[in-house]
């Protein structure tokens, strides 16, 4: 059994965004916080061996969120330049839709070191270079986490509630018990595999198609991400971030049609070849940061967040938006989210599942709840073709519709005037009745979670039918490249 001095009011498991952020808050109004990274302080928050593996890239309101939460403010180094918006763009080039407004590109390991030292000034106890290899579970209930210190020594720490930032392969949720709330596995086709690339080079011509200083850019382009989409996003003074995510059916199949063998790092290569107007690419290699490879989801949030004495924030919770697998952001939301309801339910005395339940309806409130729509609309355009990808941005959708589709809306679509006009054109019929139903399915999905369930004894039902509607759109879309 632990001694006093290993039991604690809330643990929270990695820190990243989410864990940092969540350490942060909960420094506010709890004594006992124990923070522990499996990774030496001075590496705080990296992913893997290859580094902080990131687009890099945030929406301005979730930094403006985390400013007003914690009171503090950022600036150089954190954050290296600031851009109007993103833009994806079609496989032609020929036409590009505003996926989001102003944002920032981050200097990932300056940002997250700074969030620690926030959290250590609060008075959190910080424990790095610790592998946690699982749940303490005392009748279905977590009540701790046991790991090993850098001596390989066993250790185990009690806690209230634990919160889960371990990210996508979490071993906590994944030696979770058998339970109705939070799903332990995340099914292969909703992850994409990334590479990334920080370069620096000497100077740039005008680019719009591929470059743009001013701008985030995504290519949705089955030849080059089959099954995802690729980015160019300007970072600090002559560098940018370059990288792709594939997923791996797709990627077979493209595969199998042009007769190659190409993997994620021969993509990102030929991609990355594409860039002719950006001199002198070389690797900017800070922190040993400058390559890497890892693995993303692209589904909707786990339908629940929270078991007894659990809950769960960023990656771990497959939180990153599925069209973009933008994950940061979201991090940071159900970091802050997660603390001050673990902070309440401490003071409440009921950690259970009944008693964390308003985590789940706080964050689906905040950025949850217009995720299920994304999910179906990213497995929709998984289904396209290069050719009905440029057909449709350009006939399809008006710029304000896609606008709406990518901030988590279901636009109302004409659907007998756009399909005489495409019938008109000599367009992808298939295609477009595709693109009607699954706007009328995004609407369907986006009513299930405004009504979101208030208590754990609805989840069954409304759970059942999100999953529903996300499996037929699954059997009637499969992947096409090409």
């Amino acid at each position: 059994m632990p001694n006093p001095e290993q039991s604690y009011d809330l643990i929270i498991s990695g820190a990243g965004f989410a864990g940092l952020s969540a350490a942060i808050i909960a420094s506010k109004k709890l004594d006992r916080v124990l923070l522990i990274d499996r990774n030496p302080s001075k590496d705080v928050g990296k992913k893997t061996t290859w580094g902080w593996v990131c687009g890099d890239a945030i929406g301005k309101p979730h930094i403006d969120f985390l400013e007003k939460k914690i009171g503090v403010k950022f600036g150089s180094p954190e954050i290296e330049r600031d851009f109007h918006a993103v833009y994806a763009l079609s496989p032609d080039l020929k036409n590009r839709f505003k996926f989001d407004g102003d944002g920032y590109a981050l200097d990932r390991p300056e940002f997250e070191a700074r969030l620690l030292n926030i959290a250590l000034s609060a008075g959190i106890k910080y424990l790095d270079n610790f592998e946690i290899d699982g749940p303490i579970l005392e009748e279905n209930h977590v009540s701790g986490i046991y790991g090993r210190d850098n001596n390989n020594q066993l250790m185990v720490f009690k806690s209230k509630v634990v919160i889960d930032a371990l990210g996508i392969s979490s071993v906590l949720r994944r030696k979770l018990p058998q339970n109705p709330f939070i799903e332990r596995n995340i099914e292969s086709n909703d992850i994409v595999l990334t590479g990334r690339y920080i370069f620096e080079y000497d100077r740039s011509d005008e680019n719009p198609g591929f470059f743009d200083k001013s701008n985030a850019l995504i290519h949705l382009n089955n030849n080059i991400a089959p099954g995802g989409y690729a980015w160019v996003f300007p970072k600090g003074e002559n560098r940018v971030n370059i990288g792709l995510g594939v997923q791996k059916a797709a990627m077979e199949i493209r595969n199998r049609k042009l007769k190659v063998n190409d993997a994620v790092k021969s993509l990102l290569d030929n991609y990355v070849k594409l860039n002719s107007k950006l001199y002198n690419l070389r690797i900017y290699n800070k922190n040993n940061n400058g390559a890497g490879f890892w693995t993303v989801s692209v589904r909707r949030q786990l339908d629940s967040v929270v078991f007894n004495g659990y809950m769960g924030a960023g990656d771990s919770m497959a939180m990153p938006n599925p069209l973009s697998a933008a994950g940061i952001g979201p991090a940071i939301i159900s970091g802050i989210l997660s603390a001050e309801n673990a902070i309440r339910a401490i003071e409440e005395r009921d950690v259970s599942v009944k008693g964390l339940w308003k985590y789940n309806i706080d964050y689906n409130m905040a950025y949850g709840n217009k995720m299920g729509g994304m999910e179906l609309f990213r497995i929709y355009l998984q289904s396209l073709s290069n050719k009905s990808l440029n057909y449709g941005m350009e006939k399809f959708l008006t710029p304000e519709e896609a606008s709406e589709i990518t901030l988590g809306g279901a636009p109302k679509l004409s659907a007998l005037s756009k399909l005489k006009f495409a019938l008109r054109g000599l367009g992808d019929i298939k295609a477009f009745k595709g693109l009607v139903y699954t706007v009328q399915q995004m609407k369907l999905v986006d009513d299930l979670y405004r009504n979101y369930p208030e208590n754990p004894e609805r989840f069954g039902t409304f759970s059942m039918a999100v999953k529903s509607e996300i499996r037929r759109a699954k059997q009637m879309f499969s992947p096409l490249t090409l």
